[in-house]
């Protein structure tokens, strides 16, 4: 049995398996850029400078390798599922389920960007509070275009109802 979504003619398995798939391509970018950046954290610390780094430049490096682990904990947790429920005829619950994990490891990447950003413009700056003022900007960047920028499209085509997958199909995720 069909359902018809705003101009598409799919199944709820066909909604479930094209939702897979772009939730997947969206993966594939912000995990490679987790990896890379935690990858490059985890050298950090077996650099001569860290010795020289004082409690606060320390516990900021702690704070963002945490992050840094937790964002790529969850960008990778769709292969994790999948693995675990691949099969058992799940495949809607997966696509949610997932998407749910994807988007707190944006926040945790954006977040450990921000920490990042901080402890390099710490040292930079000299402990400069124009180091905390450049994050702060930033941050504020990152919401502008990953949540205010899409919540405001949202509002002007009249589609907030929280469908999450952003594929503007209108039914609420279901």
């Amino acid at each position: 049995m069909s359902e018809v979504h705003l101009g598409r003619n799919e199944t709820p398995n066909e909604r479930a398996d094209r939702r897979w798939t772009e939730l997947l391509q969206e993966v594939r970018v912000a995990q490679t850029g987790a990896q890379i950046l935690f990858g490059f954290l985890l050298s950090v610390v077996f650099t001569p400078r860290f010795t020289a780094l004082d409690a606060f430049e320390r516990g900021l490096y702690v704070v963002t390798v945490v992050l840094g682990a937790l964002a790529t904990g969850a960008l990778i947790a769709p292969v994790a599922y999948h693995r675990l429920l691949a099969g058992r005829r799940l495949k809607p619950q997966l696509v949610d389920a997932t998407a749910r994990v994807v988007t707190l490891g944006v926040v945790l990447l954006a977040l450990t960007v921000g920490s990042a950003l901080l402890m390099l413009l710490h040292l930079a700056t000299g402990g400069s509070p124009l180091a905390w003022l450049i994050v702060a900007a930033v941050m504020g960047w990152f919401v502008l275009w990953w949540l205010v920028l899409p919540w405001l499209l949202l509002r002007r085509n009249g589609n907030g109802n929280g469908d999450g997958d952003g594929d503007g199909d209108g039914d609420g995720g279901r």
